[in-house]
Formats: structure tokens, sequence, C-alpha cells
């Protein structure tokens, strides 16, 4: 594993040293270093330097230039304006490091994290008995970007799918169970995902109706309520089919959106059953919490109602049923005292923003949240339809996740049946690729678009081959694979020796950020820059394609191996980034 600075790093390293070198009585001062349009990269920094030393900008831009060292960083340096530096970089240097980068197999240069913590992702939160819906999506598909692309960065993950297992609906319908053995069929394996569901839904209606119409059904469901909080060992038994059915109805959903859940992930909310008493008790001691009107509360000044008066977190209703509060806050007792987690990052709805602002201020009056350990909701808005309004059907109701992604994949499917023949794809090759196109047609809108903004589901829109879409990255990867292909005898190659043209520098330098966007998007949990990266990478690759034919017999051989290490390393660089956000990259589209 090697590490690789980017250019920009190196350069901003040689600033800072010509800075200190030439304005000693600057002290450390920041170059301030950016991309440009009138060369590779602009220095801005010396026009504050000199508001500070009262000195001239351009004079002293002239002497920061004298400092730099010799060597084959920097072809061109210009003092323009009020002391800015435009800076050009050899070609040399950008061709040599793209070859470091490449000579380091999937990594592509870049260094794991000096020293990486403990991450608990908290995502993709189904619930027991209830079908997934658009509204699970985003949850699921941000959440898995995030583990990718931590796990990268060489940070320790721990995923945690906190999945709705238990209240007071599972006493319903245990006891309709318990009563009715035979209704709930076993839906076998996880093929058989969408019966297990539709046998646990004609349960759940069926408890329903006999809960809403028998007042004897409805005082033994209660009954069962307290058995199952209590432990009774039949009681539990039945809870566990219902939940052990979900599953197999959970793992289909993921397999669709390709993904991968496993069962020590997922911890629901009666994993944390054991802990809600003490909880509850240390909260209470601590004076975190108080009693108020007979419930066990933690009161926030700047969280009022519309009256006017106080808004608490309710922890321990006043009949001694837990609230999610006390769930959530005994879950975060165990990530940071089991787990050893340093950050606890929550992939959850916008519209939860003010339970999780208590709960994590409730964690950190309590002590179980400092500086040392921290809690993040990574809130996300609401998909919405093309009418600008949430993701209907139009009937209506909620749109079931997996009709979604079967419709995605079905008009992927279609897309890639036109230029199939073309290609010489077999149907075994359609199926798959319209798999993997409609998949990360529908998370790449997702993931494209920044967390918190709501978004308009349009699959006309995703499965385009133009535009800001997956269908576009993943052509472009697929292209590559083309060329490499034909290229015959022809082998990538770097030639530092060589002069590059434009649009082979533009993609040179872009290639090279690929480090530095990953750890801003790991830093600040924003995979849309990530998305955004690609798609531009993929537009430069567009514009070199239109200006530098690869393979010609009119170009010199080391021209087209060159030529071939710039496109093969694009491929790589679009694999590795569209990996690190769930989406593949089929070799032929």
């Amino acid at each position: 594993m090697a590490s690789v600075p980017s250019l920009a790093s190196t350069l901003q390293q040689q600033l800072a040293d010509a800075l200190t070198a030439a304005l000693p009585d600057a002290g450390t001062a920041d170059p301030l270093l950016r991309r440009s349009d009138r060369a590779d990269f602009q220095a801005n920094g010396i026009l504050a330097l000199a508001k500070k030393l009262k000195g001239n900008p351009r004079e002293l831009a002239s002497q920061v230039t004298a400092a730099l060292p010799a060597g084959d960083l920097i072809k061109d340096i210009e003092v323009s304006g009020p002391g800015f530096l435009n800076i050009t970089l050899t070609d040399r240097a950008i061709v040599e490091t793209l070859a470091a980068r490449a000579a380091d197999g999937d990594r592509l240069g870049v260094p794991p994290k000096a020293a990486p913590g403990t991450t608990v992702i908290d995502y993709a939160q189904p619930n027991v008995a209830k079908e997934m819906h658009v509204g699970h999506l985003r949850s699921a598909v941000i959440g898995d970007a995030m583990v990718q692309i931590l796990e990268f960065t060489g940070e320790n993950v721990v995923r945690r799918h906190h999945i709705g297992d238990w209240g007071t609906q599972f006493g319903m319908l245990i006891q309709y169970l318990f009563e009715h053995p035979d209704e709930l069929r076993h839906g076998g394996d996880q093929a058989d995902g969408e019966a297990a569901m539709s046998s646990l839904n004609r349960v759940y209606k069926a408890s329903r109706v006999l809960f809403d119409s028998d007042e004897e059904f409805k005082a033994r469901s209660r009954d069962r309520v307290v058995a199952l909080q209590a432990g009774d060992p039949e009681t539990l038994a039945h809870w566990q089919r219902f939940v052990d059915e979900s599953k197999i109805y959970f793992y289909s959903v993921f397999d669709k959106l390709d993904m991968e859940i496993d069962d020590p992930d997922i911890v629901g909310e009666s994993g944390y059953n054991d802990m809600l008493e003490e909880t509850c008790r240390i909260l209470e001691e601590t004076g975190v919490a108080v009693r108020s009107e007979g419930a066990l509360c933690v009161f926030f000044d700047d969280v009022k109602g519309p009256d006017g008066n106080p808004v608490p977190l309710i922890v321990k209703k006043t009949n001694g049923g837990y609230g999610y509060a006390a769930t959530d806050l005994s879950a975060i007792r165990d990530r940071v005292r089991n787990l050893k987690a340093d950050t606890l990052l929550y992939v959850v709805d916008a519209r939860q923003s003010l339970h999780f602002k208590m709960v994590f201020e409730t964690a950190r009056r309590a002590g179980w949240l400092n500086d040392d350990v921290k809690a993040h909701q990574l809130a996300f808005g609401t998909v919405l339809g093309k009418d600008g309004k949430p993701f209907k059907t139009r009937e209506g109701t909620t749109v079931r996740l997996e009709d979604l992604l079967d419709e995605a994949v079905e008009r992927a499917t279609a897309v890639v049946r036109e230029k199939a023949e073309k290609v010489g794809l077999s149907e075994e090759e359609i199926v798959e690729n319209g798999r993997y196109v409609g998949v990360g047609a529908v998370k790449y809108a997702d993931l494209s678009t920044s967390a918190v903004r709501d978004y308009k589901f349009d699959l006309d829109q995703m499965v385009s081959l133009n535009g800001d879409t997956s269908v576009y990255l993943q052509y472009a990867y697929a292209r590559i694979r083309s060329i490499l292909r034909k290229a015959g005898d022809a082998k990538p190659a770097a030639h530092p020796e060589l002069d590059l043209a434009p649009a082979e520098r533009a993609l040179g330098l872009h290639l090279d950020q690929f480090g530095a966007v990953l750890e801003e998007v790991a830093e600040g949990y924003e995979p849309h820059k990530l998305a955004a990266y690609l798609y531009q990478l993929a537009s430069h690759l567009t514009t070199f394609y239109d200006q530098c034919q690869v393979l010609s017999d009119e170009n010199p051989a080391e021209v087209v191996e060159n030529r071939l290490f710039l496109v093969e390393l694009t491929a790589r660089t679009l694999h590795q980034g569209m990996k690190l956000l769930g989406i593949r990259t089929p070799e032929r589209l």
C-alpha cells in the first residue's frame, strides 16, 4: 500500500514553505490554494498577508515566487492582479503522480486514516410485520454508502439495523397467532420474502379487525403484551416467529437493493429491553430527568410548544411504559460502553431531527456523549413524485419499495436491450446488467442529491444515458473496457516524458483529486460529493474522447500507451468510486 500525496497537497506544502522562507514575520501562513480557470491552480493567500505586514502584495508575491524550489513540479508561475499566483504544473509531475496511483492497486494511492476510530452507523430501520416502502430507501442507500466509504478510509465500522420489533401491536399479533396457529405460513428461504410478508400482512389485518371488534380479545391482547415484556417463553417464541418471517422479507428486499445485511447487524428495539429500567434510574438519580405528572421527562430551555410551554423528552410514560427515547438512550449506552464507539452516526429522516437533538443532549448531560464520543444525525429529506409532492401510488398509498425497484429494473433492462445487439450481450447478460443499471439508477439519484434535500423520483430521467445519471457513468466505464479490449498488443503505460494535450491534462488533474474528495466525503458524511466527482470525471472523459483519439495508427506507440494508461486509470477510479456508492459497473453495456 503506497500513500501518494496529491499534486495539490505537494504544491500547498511548497508554497507554505516558500511563504515562511520569504516572509518570516508572517509566521505560519496558508497559501489559500484552489483550482483555477486561468491556470491549474491559484494561490490567493498573499493578499491577506500583505495587509497584515503592510507590504505591497505584488512585491511579496514575487519574493515568494523566488523562494520556491526548482524541480519538476511547477512549469510556470505568474503574479496576477493584486498578488495572486497563477500556477501551472509540469506534464511530467501529473503523469508521474498518476503512475504512482496506478501502481497502488484498488486503493489508487489513497492512504487510510492515520488514527482510525470506531463508528457505529444506524441505518435501514424497517419494522417487523410491515412492508418496506419508499421512505426506507434513503436510509438504506445513504447508510450503506457511508459504511463503504468509511471502511475504505480505514475506519472500524459497526453496522446497526435498529428494526422496530417491540411494542403494543405485538401483543395483538401474538395473541391472534396463539389462537390461530396455522394462519402464519412459513415463507421458506430468502427468495420467498414477499410470500412471507404477505402472510404477515394477512395475520396483521385479521388481528386488527378482531382487536377492534372483540373486547375480550382486546383484553387478552393487552395481557399478552405484559407477558411479552415479562419474558414469558411461549409468548417470546411466537414473537420470534414474527421476527424471523420479517427477516426473510427484509433480506429479499435488501437483496434487490444489492446490499448485504447480516443477522449480527440487526439489533432491534427489543435488544435494549434489559437496559431500559437502568437507563431511567441513572437519568433520574443524576437529575438529568425529573418526574412530571407521573412521567419521567427531560426538559430543554430551547424546546417549547406552540403555547410557549416546554416540550419534554419523555423517557418513561405515566403508565410505566417506555418511550422511544428510553430505547435510543439505552442504545447509545450500549454502543459507547460495549462497542467502544467514538462516533455514532444515525441515518434518519430529517423529520426526526428534534427527537434526536433532545436524545443527544440528554446523553451529553448524562456523560455518555462528550468531547471524545460524538453523535451525529445524517438527516435526509423526502422522496417526492414528479409533481413535487410526497411519492405515492395513483391510489394515494405509500409506494412499496420492492415495486419501485422492480419497475426500475424493468425500465433499465429495456434500455440495455436496445444496445444489446450492437454490443453482443447474451440474454443472461441483459438480465444481469438490467438489474445493475436499474438498482444503480435508483441509488445514484438518491446519492447524487445532498441528503438533507428532498428529491424527485423520476425513473425516466434516472435510466437516461444522458445527464447526471449512474447509467452515464456505467456506460463511460464500459466504453473504456471496450477500448482496452480492442487495444490488441498495445498496453497501458505511463510516459512522463510526453507533452499532454489540454484534455489529457484536465482528465489527469481530476483523477488526482480522488483521495482528497474521499477525505472530504468521509469527514462531512456527504456522499453526494463523491457522486459529483464521478460525474465530472466521466464528463472530462467525454471531452478527452472528443479531442484525443486513443487507438490510432497515426499516433506514436508511446502516445497510444499513455492514453490507454489515462483511460485505464479513469476506469479503475470510476469502478472504485461507484463501488463505494454501492453501484456496480458492468464490463459491457
